[in-house]
């Protein structure tokens, strides 16, 4: 790939979105598109672009270093090569572990008997989560689209609460539950990120905002799954 016009395009392929739909989404014309295709994303776009996408901002601009940030857990292997990538062994074979899926009922975590989530025990083992720390949950709002659509299954990883840039996690603000990819900046303020950002714009909030409005990290998202509502027309 030569440009970052490039890199564009194979992330809209990624994603199963069409340039003109991914035009409406940025508010601007389908044309627009087509120029950063062949002449790359300008450079006033590129830290929304590759936000929006969760990738490096230097491998979208010139296609150097890594695509994507670095997990934010590594891990545990005993053996050399024993451990794969955690989307491979998600397709694997082997013993299945059962979530049921929780809603938030006035603060307070329920589970929805009637809905169960597999998840592979190998995969959870990869990434060092013990199943009593994961938690089901529906998406609740579509300010992660087109990545994380709304009623998407999130499996967050309740032991992982430390803010780590450019990951996702699950939050409760006065009991009600968000998820966004999260930073933190000077003076301990917590910025929230939303991949829909033309909808949802960033919100920062300070230590002392985030008690007085009952705002912490409740996990990190370490899983997400869905289908498509309908098919192409």
């Amino acid at each position: 790939m030569n440009n970052s016009g490039d890199r564009l395009k194979a992330l809209l392929q990624e994603c199963k979105l069409t340039p003109s739909d991914f035009a409406a989404q940025r508010n601007v014309s389908p044309q627009h598109i087509n120029n950063w295709f062949k002449r790359g994303v300008p450079m006033a776009r590129m830290d929304e672009i590759a936000d929006l996408f969760c990738v490096h901002r230097r491998w979208l601009r010139c296609g150097e270093g890594p695509k994507h940030p670095d997990p934010i857990l590594r891990p545990r292997a005993t053996v050399p090569g024993q451990v794969r990538q955690a989307s491979l062994l998600l397709a694997a074979d082997g013993a299945q572990t059962r979530f049921s899926l929780h809603r938030l009922d006035a603060g307070l975590l329920k589970p929805v008997t009637a809905h169960q989530v597999l998840l592979p025990q190998q995969a959870l083992d990869a990434l060092g989560i013990a199943p009593r720390d994961v938690v089901c949950m529906a998406m609740p709002a579509h300010n992660m689209t087109p990545v994380i659509p709304r009623n998407a299954l999130l499996a967050v990883d309740r032991s992982c609460t430390r803010v780590v840039e450019g990951e996702t996690y699950a939050l409760l603000h006065n009991g009600r539950l968000r998820i966004h990819q999260l930073s933190l900046g000077d003076r301990d303020v917590l910025s929230l990120h939303s991949h829909d950002r033309l909808n949802y714009p960033t919100e920062r909030f300070s230590p002392a905002q985030r008690r007085a409005q009952d705002l912490y990290v409740f996990g990190w998202v370490f899983w997400y799954s869905h289908l498509r509502q309908q098919r192409p027309r």
